[in-house]
């Protein structure tokens, strides 16, 4: 064989790229098989025997690309979270007024936590954690209060959004578009995109100023 051909020969062995996309393709199949158990079965119910075996895989493997399965449910309701602070954050530069914004804001909140991460964050409980996790996530939870918050003094403020107590009002409007990812069936007759619209609709509107 000449120094040309086989310089030109393939080579069996993956490239750092393909590794490093080999190991997020499986971290993610992890992820979402673990999200699915903690929602329908709740984390407590839930091991990771139980994950690994969904995959066909070893409770080794599991640790090899997550952790433990603390671990593992940070991560879930991290990736729940993430989103929501990303939309609370293009919804304050939108144009509009501050009503816009926030409807904006929470039809991306209704429509995140249909998803199975978001559908975590909203079933997890404090209780399901350590005391060092349990901090992180009401830290991470505490950011969107925050967020939401700030969207309805803007508007308090240009005058698009009633007067009101702004704690109250945060806390009702998430109670409110948190409830589906309790009762939403995706196989249903009714879209995420439907019934985020829907629920928006029918919370923004006692927050409009009345003539």
């Amino acid at each position: 064989m000449s120094t040309a051909s086989a310089s030109q020969a393939p080579s069996p062995f993956r490239t750092r790229a393909e590794k490093i996309r080999d190991r997020e393709e499986k971290r993610e199949a992890v992820l979402r098989a673990a999200v699915r158990m903690f929602n329908a079965r709740g984390y407590h119910a839930t091991s990771l025997d139980d994950v690994a075996a969904s995959l066909g895989i070893s409770k080794p493997t599991i640790y090899h690309y997550l952790g433990n399965k603390e671990q593992v449910l940070i991560e879930c309701v991290t990736r729940g979270l993430e989103p929501l602070r990303l939309a609370a954050e293009a919804a304050r530069h939108e144009p509009g007024s501050g009503l816009d914004r926030l409807r904006k804001f929470l039809r991306h909140y209704a429509q995140i936590n249909m998803d199975d991460f978001g559908r975590c964050v909203v079933r997890t409980g404090d209780e399901s954690l350590s005391p060092d996790g349990a901090a992180l996530f009401r830290a991470g939870k505490r950011d969107i209060d925050l967020a939401l918050r700030g969207l309805i003094e803007a508007g308090v403020a240009d005058g698009s959004i009633a007067p009101v107590d702004v704690k109250m009002a945060a806390f009702a409007l998430a109670g409110a578009l948190n409830w589906p990812a309790r009762w939403h069936d995706p196989a249903g007759p009714m879209t995420v995109d439907a019934i985020a619209d829907a629920l928006v609709d029918t919370v923004i509107g006692g927050l409009a100023p009345r003539p």
